[in-house]
């Protein structure tokens, strides 16, 4: 490999792919963003568009990916992250991570080059056990309404797991953990934008259930540079990429309100089907093998959100 990398990002135009793409294009790396636009957003790459290392190809990755150039990263990104986008776009999410997993396997076998899948930690769906390591297997309903995000990521671990057995492929997973900050979508149901867009309109601040249910938030420039270690590791290895400061939704609620001077009540509602009481990631293995730490406070992070979204609303 030369220092000019080829790198490719399925589901580019998101909101951690588009990160990704501003980390690479600093570095002068090459990169190709296949993206649909199903949830992602053309305007998050508008600042890469006219730059001549850069490529977007409008494209679904359930069909055959055929790249001329040379690759020496493919991640795959491509999928609804949100509840309210999966809940929508079910079937494309299970797609996406099945066909569109294959499909990107091949790519990546056929350019013999590194391959990186980004999981979740809705993998290891309410968890029993906390922190979760990764070598927790999981408490996940395989029809609930959820099951479209939660399996397709678990098939599509299956998957990289498999052709990094047999094929000799050059893999890594990385196990997100709620990662937040600016070029969120601020209406798709996350609960960080949520609240802070709720909070600057004054609305009241909707907690599903008694806000008990605990949550682990990760800055997105934390995150990117978790996903950056571990695919320029020689690990191929699963890693929980994720802040371990475990807070309540009520707290976040709370510390959302204080940050924007909000006088937003906060109401309760019915706690959907299947959502996790617990979130926090054992993140001993990232420290260790990658030498991965989350640096930025929450409310540092929440901060800047704030601001992005402040500027955001119309």
């Amino acid at each position: 490999m030369g220092n000019i990398l080829n790198v490719l990002i399925t589901g580019g135009a998101g909101f951690v792919g588009s990160h990704l793409v501003e980390r690479f294009i600093s570095k002068k790396y090459n990169v190709t963003v296949i993206d649909n636009l199903l949830t992602g957003s053309k305007k998050n790459l508008e600042p890469f568009l006219e730059n001549e290392n850069f490529t977007f190809i409008d494209f679904d990755v359930q069909n055959h990916i055929e790249i001329s150039q040379d690759l020496d990263y493919v991640l795959h990104l491509a999928s609804a992250a949100s509840p309210k986008a999966y809940t929508q776009h079910p079937i494309n999410t299970l797609k996406a991570g099945s066909i569109g997993t294959i499909n990107t396997l091949g790519l990546a076998k056929a350019k013999s080059c590194k391959y990186l899948l980004t999981s979740t930690s809705e993998v290891y769906g309410d968890p029993q056990i906390s922190p979760q390591p990764e070598t927790y297997w999981g408490n996940v309903n395989p029809n609930g309404v959820r099951s479209m995000y939660d399996e397709a990521k678990r098939f599509a671990e299956a998957a990289v797991a498999s052709y990094n057995r047999i094929y000799n492929l050059d893999t890594r997973i990385v196990r997100l953990f709620n990662t937040y900050g600016p070029k969120m979508k601020i209406n798709d149901g996350r609960v960080v934008t949520n609240f802070i867009s709720q909070a600057i309109k004054g609305e009241d601040i909707t907690i599903y259930g008694n806000g008990n249910q605990t949550r682990s938030f990760c800055f997105i420039d934390d995150t990117v540079l978790g996903i950056i270690k571990a695919m320029e590791s020689d690990s191929s290895e699963v890693f929980n990429i994720g802040n371990p400061n475990e807070i309540t939704i009520l707290q976040l609620a709370e510390k959302v309100i204080s940050l924007t001077n909000s006088k937003s009540a906060i109401k309760f509602v019915k706690l959907p089907e299947d959502d996790p009481m617990q979130r926090k990631p054992d993140i001993t293995k990232a420290n260790k093998k990658l030498n991965w730490f989350p640096e930025v406070s929450l409310e540092d992070g929440l901060l800047k959100t704030i601001e992005w979204v402040e500027n955001s609303i119309d």
